[in-house]
């Protein structure tokens, strides 16, 4: 798959190709990105849900209010949503070496990007739940379940169009963080735009990366909301 990969975009750059750049390094580069978008997502989305509901359960007006449960976890979630991936990025090595060995690498990367779209996602989680009517709560009060069940069985499903809307808008702002994590030894895509397109002044390098990048968002968004259409 990756020869055929390599031998399509080729074919298809030959024409104007002049870079130091081989096309085999720009396609280690996509992988990269693949995997820290893959596994920075499958995280951050884990770790986002958990603090979206717990937002959503121990609000004021929750099924379960705890003022100091949400008092502590709101202002976290709004403090690492403040930062910049790369001042995150940078702020965090220490825990990154601690975890993974190095702060450099792709590995290294998926570190700060799940800290950094955790919150995000979190956020985005309680914003979808609190768009569920109140009368299928009540409803499912007056059936008689239970906190959890009326969380699982019926807020989450009834808001699942809103939530996969939300989570494509969280993949594709990661994708933007992944292109800026070739400026902390991150490498992927975002590298490529570095070493080649901005320090060497390599147009061609550059242009294909806008235009990969463009394609994976466009895929992304795509694919999202014909998922959220889905039932």
């Amino acid at each position: 798959m990756r020869d055929l990969i390599v031998q399509c975009l080729t074919e298809i750059t030959a024409p104007f190709w002049h870079s130091a750049l081989s096309i085999d390094q720009f396609v280690t580069a996509m992988q990269e990105t693949f995997v820290m978008v893959f596994f920075a997502m499958l995280f951050g989305t884990i770790w986002g849900f958990l603090q979206g509901i717990c937002l959503y359960i121990t609000r004021p007006k929750g099924f379960l209010p705890n003022a100091f449960i949400y008092n502590t976890i709101n202002p976290i979630v709004n403090a690492l949503r403040s930062l910049p991936f790369i001042i995150l990025a940078i702020s965090i090595i220490p825990l990154t070496r601690f975890i993974i060995g190095s702060s450099i690498g792709t590995w290294a990367t998926i570190v700060p990007l799940t800290i950094y779209v955790g919150p995000y996602i979190g956020r985005l989680v309680e914003t979808s739940l609190l768009e569920v009517n109140d009368g299928i709560i009540e409803s499912a009060q007056a059936m008689g379940a239970t906190n959890w069940q009326i969380i699982f069985k019926f807020v989450i499903p009834e808001s699942r169009s809103s939530l996969i809307l939300n989570l494509t808008t969280a993949a594709i702002s990661l994708i933007g963080a992944t292109a800026m994590a070739g400026a902390v030894g991150g490498g992927g895509i975002g590298d490529v735009a570095i070493s080649y397109g901005y320090q060497r002044f390599d147009n061609s390098a550059i242009i294909l990366t806008v235009i990969v990048l463009i394609i994976i968002v466009q895929i992304v968004q795509m694919t999202g909301e014909w998922l959220s259409k889905l039932r």
